[in-house]
């Protein structure tokens, strides 16, 4: 099997629109059954079409195990995949701060 170049954004880009990528994608959501597996491993159901904690429709993604940067040869391997979602998957690449709210709530019916 040839090495993914995934040396730029661009380079990137196309091998995330490629057919390749788009069948092994599914194949790893069919295989966890569209379930974040975060969320799964401690107990709970996050899958497609649910709503999370926050009433926000859950979206999950493909995660590569071993970063696709490091390991360009694993880019289409299935062990090496897992699905996430969006939440999980920002948290473990450190994409947000994760820090709770400091706003307190002026009234009991605020929503934020």
């Amino acid at each position: 099997m040839n090495t993914i170049d995934v040396s730029s954004r661009k380079a990137r880009a196309i091998f995330y629109s490629s057919g390749d990528w788009k069948k092994i994608r599914q194949d790893r959501l069919d295989l966890d059954n569209n379930e974040c597996q975060w969320h799964k491993a401690e107990g709970k159901t996050l899958a497609a079409g649910m709503h999370d904690e926050h009433g926000n429709l859950v979206v999950l993604e493909v995660d590569h195990i071993k970063e696709l940067a490091d390991y360009p040869e694993l880019a289409l391997d299935l062990d090496n995949l897992r699905t996430l979602c969006k939440d999980c998957h920002n948290k473990r690449h450190k994409r947000f701060n994760y820090k709770p709210s400091k706003k307190k709530r002026k009234w009991d019916d605020e929503w934020w």
